[in-house]
């Protein structure tokens, strides 16, 4: 599940890694997503979500609605959204009107766009913490490469024995996880849409193929 809405949607501005809250309305989503995930009485394991504040306030409230607050909780910076670089902060329409319609989608939705570079990220106690330093930007394709590898190494197992898994992060490593999952081509994942506070169930066979895919409206 994506998160719900935040101040960045709301006010539609690149966020990226910048870590900024939810909207009222984006709380209030979240907890009827909850409330639909918890007709379906799907007993989760364990759940994934991000190291940014959207994402992890989104997680619990699902949690909290479903009665699985007890349940592990795993937080990893490869969940984290794709990294926008210097365009965070910066509103989507007025980037759109200085660079063209042409260029502002390729940054949005191509694969292996990279958008303008930050020339110096300042240090982040939670990516130290990881052993890592924040990029200065990034294209899908690399979020797709940081983020596969928890996909396979984390999670997968814990599926093939059986284990249901929550993953709450967002709009743009969800669909880098959703182009592994469905395999859809680097061309085909332009098109694809995650929605705010919707969850998509995925049913897998034993091979980890998909056999059912659910969105909970």
């Amino acid at each position: 599940m994506r998160h719900g809405e935040s101040t960045a949607n709301y006010d539609h501005t690149f966020t990226g890694w910048s870590d900024v809250s939810l909207t009222a309305k984006g709380k209030a989503d979240a907890h009827e997503a909850g409330r639909k995930l918890n007709k379906t009485g799907i007993q989760f394991s364990d759940a994934h979500t991000s190291y940014l504040k959207r994402a992890i306030v989104s997680e619990n409230i699902v949690l909290d609605e479903i009665n699985q607050l007890w349940i592990p909780q795993h937080k990893t910076w490869r969940l984290n959204e794709r990294h926008y670089g210097a365009l965070r902060g910066k509103n989507k329409e007025q980037v759109k009107q200085e660079v063209g319609e042409q260029q502002f989608m390729r940054w949005r939705r191509s694969f292996a766009a990279v958008p303008p570079r930050l020339q110096e990220v300042d240090p982040k106690r939670r990516y130290q913490t990881a052993g890592i330093q924040e990029p200065p930007a990034e294209s899908l394709k690399m979020a797709y490469q940081r983020l596969i590898p928890y996909w396979q190494d984390e999670i997968v197992p814990k599926l093939i024995d059986g284990k249901n898994q929550l993953v709450v992060a967002h709009g743009s490593s969800l669909r880098a996880l959703i182009k592994y999952i469905e395999n859809i081509t680097d061309t085909g994942i332009d098109g694809v849409e995650v929605h705010n506070a919707t969850p998509i169930i995925y049913t897998f066979n034993h091979e980890l193929q998909v056999v059912n895919k659910e969105l909970i409206k």
